[in-house]
């Protein structure tokens, strides 16, 4: 038996379902929407309901975007010959934060990972092999995170962009090993993109 009315329950059930929050998180954010004005909590919900509604993945780089094309793909003073290549939206963010990127970017929407039962047929991979492979790319910058998924990722993604006729980078390590790209600061991104070397095929 609960110890909560239902549907105070199932709120608690949902809200535990996201990442990091856990059982005692979730009870402490329900009973939170509970006090707050309904204005307020109604508000949540509704933009909780518009984000699902209106968003949907870039038809060209998987980012967030409310239109066929991501305001990125869709911006003609973008340079079309280099394509940076992340895990998720949030490093896109993180990169345009910098203001010094001005190419394209391909969203893989997650890495490779043995652990998890990822492999990159699971992620966005053939879509960056078929826009290489589709002519104008000069530079492919592998900007996964500096973690032993996003190695893993890069030197996978690295082996099957060989020879499609574009140089294949990978972020200089200043980046500290095992950092999410989507934590560093925008100077520290920059050095990063700005020291770019070729990206390994090999295990290092």
């Amino acid at each position: 038996m609960s110890d909560y009315p239902e549907a105070l329950q199932r709120l608690i059930e949902e809200l535990g379902r996201l990442p990091g929050i856990g059982q005692r998180g979730a009870e402490r954010l329900a009973t939170y929407l509970l006090k707050v004005e309904r204005e307020e909590a109604l508000g949540l919900a509704d933009a909780i309901r518009t984000v699902k509604d209106s968003l949907q993945p870039c038809r060209a780089c998987f980012n967030f975007s409310e239109a066929a094309l991501c305001p990125v793909c869709s911006d003609e003073e973008r340079d079309r010959t280099r394509i940076m290549v992340v895990e998720s939206p949030k490093d896109l963010v993180a990169f345009e934060r910098t203001g010094r990127y001005g190419g394209l970017y391909h969203v893989l929407m997650g890495h490779v990972s043995p652990h998890e039962g990822s492999a990159l047929r699971h992620l966005t991979a053939e879509r960056l092999i078929e826009r290489v492979r589709a002519g104008g790319v000069v530079e492919v910058i592998l900007a996964t995170n500096p973690d032993a998924e996003g190695d893993g990722t890069a030197l996978a993604l690295a082996r099957r962009l060989e020879g499609l006729g574009a140089s294949v980078t990978r972020l200089a390590r200043g980046l500290p090993s095992g950092f999410s790209i989507e934590f560093a600061g925008t100077e520290v991104l920059a050095d990063a993109l700005e020291g770019r070397r070729s990206a390994p095929q090999e295990e290092s």
